[in-house]
């Protein structure tokens, strides 16, 4: 397969929209607690479509699968189960924060993370503090965590500048401080998605061996968000129960069932989207700038996602002041994805030799 970085940013940008806009169907679902239509989204995202998507563009898919080392499927799986605490908790920050504050918050976390936990992980951070690579990547964090605080305080001015009223009549259950803390812990735990795809690369090797190409990264999706699937499927069930919200997959008109039913699986599969374009466009990126996929992607999630929440007025009402924090806070995220970007690549080019200093002496 020939590399084509252009067309890679492209679907990049692809995957971006679809994360950034995958929650806006929830907005027309009636009468549903937010457990039952988050339960039904996840089921077409991380259980239908992968396996869909998988059947069509994987040539001998299972005996792809088959031929996983346990050990590789289960830290795939493991990896996928502890992001699905990250997808449970950005659906919350979503609705505590809405769009623009939680995407905002809870990606720039995922970016930081999803940055220096690899790097931990392999016992690579002590040596980033010596080389010019580390340092850009390290200053990108830096960078990261400023917008975030940024976003934070641009937040709690809103909390203080607009009534409860209007602070409701565009996110229904805005509360800043809970809204904070589980989209710290989204973006925290989302990070665990770029640990299995790192974990999954022998899964994608098999499958650009049987001929997937562009598509192969997607038996990795199959494996990861199952688990993923089963953290908010457990976790939804007992909502379900605790709530006395089970009825809500059943009660009420048939077209109204029909119209949630089909707004929640919309979602579901809007969101699949954004890790289908995800592993075409690392596919495409080639070897040599892969490693960017992650920041490019979270770089156009925010930025999508923060003109949703533009067009649905979130920051009406507030003074110009704290609009103006806000954009503030996105680009110094924005920023930061693209210093962390280019600290990769300069960690990923390869060392220079040294020249040869041998005097050739005539005659």
């Amino acid at each position: 397969m020939t590399p084509n970085s252009f067309l890679g940013v492209v679907l990049h940008s692809v995957g971006g929209l679809a994360a950034g806009s995958f929650y806006i169907p929830f907005r027309k679902v009636q009468r549903w607690a937010w457990e039952s239509y988050w339960l039904v989204q996840g089921l077409l995202a991380w259980i239908v479509m992968p396996s869909l998507v998988s059947l069509f563009t994987v040539p001998s898919l299972w005996s792809v699968l088959a031929g996983v080392e346990p050990a590789v499927a289960a830290r795939v799986y493991l990896y996928g189960a502890l992001w699905g605490i990250g997808g449970l908790t950005f659906g919350l920050s979503m609705r505590y924060l809405g769009m623009s504050l939680g995407y905002a918050v809870a990606l720039g976390f995922c970016a930081a993370f999803g940055t220096l936990v690899p790097a931990v992980q392999r016992g690579k951070l002590p040596g980033m503090f010596t080389t010019t690579a580390g340092l850009a990547v390290l200053a990108g964090v830096a960078i990261c965590l400023t917008g975030i605080s940024i976003c934070g305080y641009a937040g709690i001015r809103k909390e203080g500048e607009l009534t409860d009223a209007q602070k409701r009549e565009t996110i229904r259950e805005f509360a800043l401080a809970k809204g904070f803390a589980v989209a710290i812990l989204a973006g925290v735990m989302s990070a665990c998605m770029a640990l299995a795809f790192d974990a999954g690369e022998p899964i994608a090797k098999a499958a650009s061996q049987a001929g997937a190409a562009v598509f192969q990264h997607n038996p990795i999706y199959v494996i990861a968000m199952a688990g993923g699937f089963t953290t908010n499927f457990l976790w939804c069930l007992f909502l379900n129960l605790k709530n006395r919200s089970l009825r809500d997959y059943v009660a009420g008109s048939p077209g109204l069932l029909a119209s949630n039913y089909l707004l929640a699986g919309l979602a579901g599969v809007i969101w699949y989207g954004q890790f289908f374009f995800y592993g075409m466009g690392s596919a495409l990126l080639g070897q040599q700038y892969k490693f960017s996929s992650w920041t490019i992607h979270m770089a156009f999630i925010i930025v999508f996602s923060n003109l949703w929440g533009i067009q649905f007025k979130e920051w009406k009402g507030v003074k110009p002041q704290t609009l103006r924090l806000v954009w503030a806070g996105i680009l110094a995220l924005v920023l930061s994805t693209l210093v962390i970007g280019w600290g990769n690549y300069l960690a990923a080019q390869p060392p220079q030799q040294p020249r040869d200093q041998t005097l050739i002496h005539a005659g």
